[in-house]
């Protein structure tokens, strides 16, 4: 049964007729036309890995509502239970987007990412009380210290069998949210919908906007940034939730989708 995260009072997002009926269309289509591919998937799952063919859990979509999100399994079973063990390699965390580099040495460091890899001094330095830091390292060490890493986005996850990893990285796993979308807990398009310990993370009016917008299968933060190998810092990825939240519409959305294309083979192991 679909459930409501206890918030905050916010506006109540209500998807448009037209954008509904698009939904219905595209993704009973996609899962008549998908059907034997489904099949043959389900047998590879079965003989790569012992377990379940689906992966199912919570996640949060808009309005803040809980639902049973389904993709294909890519993981070994128990995964979830080991993702504490592997919080240090999450890509949004602090150490991941300098390096490695340990959190009590930000401080006196003034180079990001960006300045490291071109070789040049910093273009935005701040002088602090704890020393010389570039300001962008600065804002993102704030954010980790006053509420903790929200996203989780894993590279190389030796929780993922072989054939899963194929399907990460060729976004066949997200197949069954096309079941999603059919049932009306999401749309083609829209914001990612988040599990519970992120979603609960993120009830400031900042944060919240994103949820104001439908959840979809693929978005505008996927094609900006997915596939390309560059690095999104946690706020980057909220402001464009946010901003598709605010600004969407049924031309914007095929064009996401045609974006969509490119970015599904994507380079990284996530």
């Amino acid at each position: 049964m679909n459930q409501i995260l206890s918030i905050p009072a916010i506006n109540k997002y209500k998807i448009p007729f037209a954008k509904r009926a698009f939904d219905i269309v595209v993704s009973g289509s996609a899962l008549l036309f998908l059907f034997p591919l489904f099949i043959i998937i389900s047998i590879l799952i079965k003989l790569s890995s012992k377990g379940p063919i689906f992966y199912k859990s919570k996640r949060v979509g808009a309005n803040f509502k809980i639902f049973d999100f389904y993709k294909f399994r890519s993981m070994r079973t128990g995964a979830d239970a080991k993702l504490k063990d592997l919080k240090h390699l999450n890509q949004y965390s602090i150490d991941a987007k300098l390096g490695g580099l340990e959190e009590s040495n930000l401080p006196n460091s003034h180079l990001c990412n960006e300045c490291m890899a071109a070789g040049v001094e910093c273009k935005s330095p701040m002088v602090s009380s704890e020393g010389v830091i570039c300001e962008k390292l600065y804002k993102e060490k704030k954010i980790l210290e006053n509420k903790g890493q929200t996203f989780l986005k894993i590279a190389n996850d030796p929780r993922v069998f072989k054939f899963g990893a194929f399907m990460r990285n060729s976004s066949l796993d997200e197949l069954p949210q096309l079941i999603n979308v059919f049932i009306g807990d999401m749309s083609i398009v829209g914001n990612r919908p988040l599990p519970l310990y992120e979603a609960e993370k993120l009830t400031t009016d900042n944060y919240a906007t994103r949820f104001l917008g439908p959840a979809g299968i693929t978005g505008l933060w996927q094609v900006t940034k997915r596939g390309r190998g560059g690095p999104m810092s946690e706020e980057e990825r909220i402001q464009l939730d946010n901003m598709y939240a605010e600004n969407y519409s049924f031309w914007e959305d095929i064009k996401i989708m045609l974006r969509t294309v490119p970015a599904l083979f994507q380079k990284e192991n996530v």
